[in-house]
């Protein structure tokens, strides 16, 4: 059985998670990342883009992820066909990946942006990266530069920060500098190798 071990890592759009992601690493934490899983199944199943949505979405032998973004945050019908073709294939792959960290009986990350809202992964424990509303969509806009209108709506197409903020097991908060971050990350890796300790 897989994710014994796991923990979500999760957040919003524009709240940090990369970063975050990379910082856990860097203080030795593992990490399974199902946005880097999910770019390498679509790019392999660029035919299945073309047949489905056009020539249009393909560069070179490559998807074009940002004109497909566009696509499905702005078509429930496109997003729902995409969906249904890359979730069952990203979640065996995050599975299979899980089972070989579990050998490693150590707590590790599973970096997953829609934790919350598909609740396709039996994983207990959640740590959520949280920023407030407000620096999420200036942080977005600038990030991508799309219009404020955009990006309210990508923003919206998922679940609410605070509500991730309230069902999540520990909390990053990324309000502030970088150098909060590492400390926030720290803190949180502290935090995770005391309570393995305990269990053990």
């Amino acid at each position: 059985m897989a994710f014994k071990y796991a923990i979500a890592l999760t957040g919003g759009i524009a709240t940090g998670k990369s970063t975050v992601a990379s910082l856990l690493a860097l203080n030795g934490m593992r990490v399974i990342d199902a946005d880097t899983i999910s770019h390498e199944i679509l790019d392999a199943s660029s035919e299945w883009v073309r047949e489905n949505f056009g020539d249009e979405f393909i560069e070179g032998s490559r998807v074009d992820r940002a004109k497909l973004g566009t696509l499905v945050f702005s078509d429930k019908e496109a997003k729902k066909k995409l969906e249904d073709f890359l979730h069952p294939k990203i979640r065996a792959e995050i599975e299979r990946r899980s089972k070989k960290q579990d050998s490693f009986k150590f707590p590790y990350l599973i970096d997953i942006p829609l934790f919350f809202e598909n609740g396709a992964y039996d994983i207990k424990e959640s740590v959520v990266v949280y920023v407030p509303k407000d620096i999420q969509l200036e942080r977005f806009m600038k990030r991508n530069g799309y219009s404020k209108e955009e990006s309210l709506r990508r923003i919206e197409s998922q679940m609410d920060i605070e509500e991730k903020r309230k069902r999540a097991t520990w909390i990053i908060d990324n309000s502030k500098d970088l150098k909060h971050l590492q400390r926030e990350c720290e803190e949180f890796v502290e935090k995770i190798k005391a309570k393995y300790l305990e269990k053990k």
